[in-house]
């Protein structure tokens, strides 16, 4: 399975999908490769209004990510995640640290 990289053409987030999925995702946006969270937007917009129109929720959802330009929320979720794995990177790290203290005092 090859990766590549995808631009979402609703908020400009990148993802690296596999090309079957990139193609998957086209195929259900009229050739237009949303991110995971703009689909869920735009699927929810869809739902919410009942008439199935596709073309205009997508319309409408980016219309809503270019209000916000790189400060839309698809980027303050990524950004959020980023500091949690930061946050979780450090708490294990701080956790080994201990654990590798505590084994070298009961070993003296």
């Amino acid at each position: 399975m090859e990766v590549e990289s995808a631009k979402c053409e609703c908020c400009g987030l990148r993802e690296d999908c596999t090309r079957e999925y990139i193609a998957a995702v086209k195929a259900g946006f009229g050739g237009r490769w949303l991110c995971g969270l703009c689909t869920e937007a735009v699927r929810d917009e869809v739902a919410a209004k009942k008439r199935g129109d596709l073309e205009g929720a997508l319309r409408d959802h980016m219309s809503f990510c270019a209000k916000f330009g790189k400060k839309g929320p698809a980027f303050r979720v990524a950004d959020g995640m980023r500091q949690m794995l930061r946050r979780r990177s450090s708490d294990i790290s701080a956790s080994a640290a201990a654990a590798a203290a505590s084994s070298s005092a009961a070993a003296s």
